[in-house]
C-alpha cells in the first residue's frame, strides 16, 4: 500500500533547502563586509537606502531588515559616525527625520560589490527556464509574506501601480511598465525597483489576480 504524502514534511524539506540558500547569502554578506569595513547589518542598511532619494525612517529600516528598532538605531549611529549616512528632516515637523545615504555611502557600496556572488554563481547553474520559474516563485512567496504583513511592501513589479501584467499578446514580452511605457518579459520582473510606487490594496489585489491567471 502506498504511503500517503505528507504536505507538512514537504514544507519542512523546502524550509531546510531555503535555510541552506540563506547560508550562502550570509557568506556573501560577510565577504562584502570584509571588503567594505562595515558589519553585515550596517551593509544591509546601506543596501536598503540605495536608490531611496528621500531616505527612510528608523522604524522603516528596522521593519525592512527584520531587526529591533534599538538594533537599527545603533547600526545607523555607527554608519553616521563613519560618514556613510546622514539624517534629514522630513517636511516641517522637526521630529520627523529620515536616514539617507551620503556620497561616501554610495561609494562604499560600489567598492564593496563583488564581481560575482555565490548566489549569482549558483543561479547560473540553472537553465534559463529554471531561472525564470524560480524568479516567479520568489515573487509569489514575497507577495504572500507582504499580504500576511510579515514584511513591508517590497519595491517589486507585482505591487507597483505602474505594472500592467499580460497587457500584450507577445509571449516574450507580455507585461507593460507604465512608468517607462515599455513592454517587458517574465525574466525582467523586478524584486527591487527604484521607480516603484506602491499601488493601493484594491489595485494590488486586482493586478495580482491578472498576473496569476496569465
Amino acid at each position: 500500500m502506498e504511503t500517503p504524502k505528507n504536505p507538512t514534511s514537504v514544507n519542512h524539506r523546502i524550509r531546510e533547502g531555503l535555510s541552506r540558500i540563506a547560508m550562502a547569502l550570509r557568506i556573501d554578506d560577510w565577504n562584502r563586509s570584509k571588503t567594505s569595513g562595515v558589519n553585515p547589518t550596517q551593509l544591509a542598511i546601506l543596501d536598503l537606502l540605495d536608490g531611496r532619494q528621500n531616505g527612510l525612517a528608523v522604524k522603516e529600516i528596522a521593519a525592512n531588515l527584520g531587526v529591533s528598532q534599538p538594533t537599527a538605531t545603533d547600526s545607523i549611529a555607527a554608519l553616521e559616525r563613519k560618514g556613510f549616512v546622514a539624517k534629514r528632516s522630513v517636511g516641517t515637523d522637526r521630529r520627523g527625520v529620515n536616514v539617507g545615504l551620503t556620497p561616501d555611502g554610495h561609494s562604499l557600496l560600489e567598492v564593496g560589490e563583488p564581481t560575482q556572488s555565490l548566489a549569482e554563481r549558483t543561479v547560473e547553474a540553472l537553465t534559463e527556464h529554471e531561472q525564470e520559474d524560480l524568479l516567479i516563485m520568489l515573487v509569489k512567496m514575497i507577495r504572500h509574506l507582504q499580504e500576511m504583513d510579515a514584511i513591508p511592501i517590497q519595491r517589486m513589479c507585482a505591487s507597483c501601480r505602474y505594472f500592467a501584467p499580460f497587457a500584450h499578446s507577445d509571449a516574450a514580452k507580455p507585461h507593460h511598465c507604465n512608468f517607462v511605457d515599455a513592454a517587458f518579459g517574465q525574466r525582467d520582473l523586478r524584486i527591487d525597483c527604484r521607480e516603484h510606487e506602491a499601488a493601493d490594496p484594491a489595485s494590488r489585489a486586482a493586478t495580482w489576480d491578472v498576473f496569476q491567471q496569465g
